[in-house]
């Protein structure tokens, strides 16, 4: 599509956005304008019953709020439209038939309680449980077709029997052994699409130079590393950031209290205080610094982000909500 460096952020609409989301919004939109690239918005709505028209609305509110824009999205439209996954869908069934012609899928018949563990919005595969142990990968066609009479068969992609090799532009060089995650569904057996399949697509069909997100989605590479590979894309540059973690050493929620940014726009916090407080987490400027968006792009340095992840005590609490 272009030689210039294209990034973006892809919020789920299935939930408020929170603190956590708009750190990794945040840094990926400075790395993107520190790059002089163009930034773009991506809704990823696929698991339509999980998600929320009025979330996405809000997610646009929220990081407009915060003074983070882009370039092509799906309020402003751009050459990659549309910028909504659930009106994408021809993309992906085309990504399949590709994968399905080179042999590289096969029907999945194993129970629904394991079908749902899939994670089709982006959780990591910690969500998913053990490593698929291959139940369905060897049926003969013959039992493929007494199975698919009495149940609508999951997708499985093939993993490559090799190991993967990622140099992250935070975290280093990851090592994932052969297989890492074993066989995992592109297209669920309810007819949705994987998360896995879907964001492959989109950054290769949008030209996604430079993907930066959650430390979650660091086992989630390997395979999309595959997806790319088998679909004949160019992968983009891979960054994790660490994920903030409350004091009881799990990763930050509801329960260590309301930190939706709808929740400290309505508390009459100013977006300079948040953004500011995030770019002191990041080491982009001094605690209790309150800084616009706009004014930290220069000071960004992907390789001087922090590594490890962030523990959000009581006290920088206190320096956020005041």
């Amino acid at each position: 599509m272009t030689d210039r460096v294209r990034g973006r952020f892809a919020p789920t609409p299935s939930g408020e956005m929170h603190i956590g989301n708009a750190w990794t919004a945040l840094l990926a939109w400075l790395q993107i304008r520190r790059a002089g690239g163009t930034f773009i918005l991506r809704m990823e709505d696929i698991d339509k019953p999980r998600s929320r028209p009025h979330l996405a609305a809000q997610a646009l509110d929220d990081l407009r709020w915060l003074g983070l824009d882009w370039d092509e999205g799906p309020d402003i439209g751009g050459p990659s439209s549309p910028y909504t996954q659930s009106e994408r869908l021809p993309y992906y069934e085309e990504a399949l038939h590709t994968l399905e012609q080179n042999g590289l899928l096969y029907p999945c018949f194993c129970s629904r309680a394991e079908l749902l563990a899939v994670a089709s919005a982006p959780h990591g595969l910690s969500s998913e449980g053990p490593a698929y142990a291959g139940t369905c990968r060897h049926l003969s066609d013959e039992e493929r077709r007494q199975k698919a009479l009495s149940k609508t068969p999951s997708l499985r992609f093939r993993m490559p029997d090799e190991p993967v090799t990622v140099d992250d532009g935070i975290a280093g060089l990851q090592h994932f052994p052969a297989g890492a995650g074993g066989d995992f569904v592109v297209k669920r057996a309810d007819g949705i699409i994987s998360y896995q399949l879907a964001v492959v697509v989109d950054d290769a069909l949008m030209g996604i130079t430079d993907v930066l997100r959650g430390y979650d989605l660091m086992d989630s590479t390997p395979r999309q590393l595959m997806l790319y590979r088998a679909l004949g894309y160019t992968a983009p540059r891979f960054a994790h950031v660490p994920l903030f973690m409350g004091t009881d050493g799990k990763r930050l929620a509801k329960r260590h209290g309301d930190l939706s940014i709808a929740a400290l726009h309505a508390k009459g916090i100013p977006p300079e205080r948040i953004t500011g407080w995030l770019a002191a987490l990041a080491g982009l400027a001094e605690p209790g610094e309150s800084i616009a968006a706009s004014q930290l792009i220069e000071r960004f340095e992907l390789g001087a982000l922090p590594k490890e992840p962030i523990v959000i005590t009581e006290e920088k609490m206190k320096s956020l909500l005041g």
